[in-house]
């Protein structure tokens, strides 16, 4: 227990220190206002919250709608991508124009109606697994990942942070203020469940980014497992191809001798294969790093990737018919052709597109 207790101190000794905050003042920061730009999150002048449905308090599980009112309504027909664009180094490829979209809905081309580079703030939830599933060390290192994305945000950006485990958690709504996210990510000390119900918390925090108005996305923190959810595999993936929502992945397992909690690598690579597929259906990105050192490199690619979207939309021109459509997003030159770029040994290469890979029509109408 002594030893146990070090730890907790060495740690947030060590977050104080990296945010520059004197001893004492841990304690006070959620009572405090760090500038006009900054207030507090119970005092901060956020925009209007956008339209919501039923509400839930916080112990219920419900993030709330105070994320700043970014996007414009368009029509419900309005198919929207948010895209990235690299070459085949991940170097990001920037001041590319509406010309060099080609969007095909079931192989069939279509009309881009708006396109913009994305210059909205990130807005983004920190879906974090907190359970006992990999003993202590996971949890801790948890908790330590989910503090080394908050260096990657700026003061525009907004976050919220949720965990899980048997249940879900949500430990800071919506803010600007990182140092209260960091005061949470510091308080969390051992999980209570070894459970980790992963399909419920997406499918939740899904559910709950519905109202939340502009661009938004998850980064979600976990081993892959899902031990105890009420939802299946086939509905959470059914409820991801209908979202908007980017999900980035980050696995947690791999580092654990990537071994299932039953000790046999079948199950530990069906849960890699569900974050890798959460991601890819989205229009994220899944990482699985194997040393704590790849975390800032990571992190800084979340960030960068969500600050380097292209977004376009389109009307589909076909009626709905309440099925899953596939998207590809093809990326050409002036002269129609696929755009190429030089890799490291000069080797032209096709550029490479971070998309989501479908969307859910709307069922028709009586009319239709």
């Amino acid at each position: 227990m002594n030893l146990n207790m070090w730890k907790r101190g060495v740690f947030v000794a060590t977050l104080l220190a990296a945010l520059g905050i004197p001893p004492g003042a841990f304690t006070a920061w959620s009572h405090q206002q760090e500038g006009p730009q900054k207030p507090a999150p119970s005092q901060q002048p956020a925009a209007p919250a956008p339209p919501t449905g039923q509400q839930q308090s916080p112990q219920a599980g419900q993030v709330q709608s105070q994320a700043p009112q970014t996007s414009i309504a368009v029509e419900s027909n309005v198919v929207n991508i948010d895209a990235v664009v690299t070459d085949q180094e991940g170097d990001i490829l920037a001041n590319l124009k509406k010309e060099n979209f080609r969007v095909l809905d079931n192989n069939q081309p279509q009309q881009i109606s708006n396109f913009a580079p994305s210059e909205a703030p990130i807005t983004i939830v920190v879906l974090m697994e907190f359970s006992r599933l990999g003993g202590e060390w996971f949890a801790y290192e948890a908790k330590s990942w989910a503090y080394n994305f908050l260096g990657h945000l700026n003061d525009k950006d907004y976050v919220a942070l949720k965990t899980f485990d048997l249940r879900t958690h949500v430990l800071v709504d919506f803010t600007r203020n990182k140092q209260e996210v960091a005061q949470a990510v510091a308080g969390l000390y051992f999980p209570d469940f070894h459970e980790a119900n992963l399909f419920d918390a997406l499918l939740e925090t899904l559910d709950e980014l519905r109202s939340v108005k502009g661009k938004k996305s998850i980064l979600l923190l976990a081993s892959g497992f899902d031990t105890f959810s009420k939802h299946t595999l086939d509905q959470t993936l059914k409820r991801v191809k209908e979202t908007e929502v980017p999900i980035f992945s980050v696995g947690m397992a791999e580092e654990l001798n990537v071994r299932s909690p039953r000790g046999d690598n079948i199950n530990y690579l069906q849960a890699k294969n569900q974050l890798t597929t959460f991601a890819e259906l989205t229009g994220g990105y899944a990482w699985f790093p194997r040393f704590q050192g790849e975390m800032g490199s990571i992190f800084n690619s979340v960030a960068t990737f969500l600050r380097s979207q292209y977004t376009l939309g389109f009307t589909p021109s076909s009626s709905p018919d309440g099925k899953y459509h596939k998207l590809k997003l093809e990326i050409v030159d002036d002269q129609g052709n696929p755009l190429m770029q030089p890799d490291k040994k000069g080797k032209m290469k096709k550029v490479i597109v971070i998309a989501r890979q479908g969307y859910t029509s709307p069922k028709p109408t009586a009319g239709d």
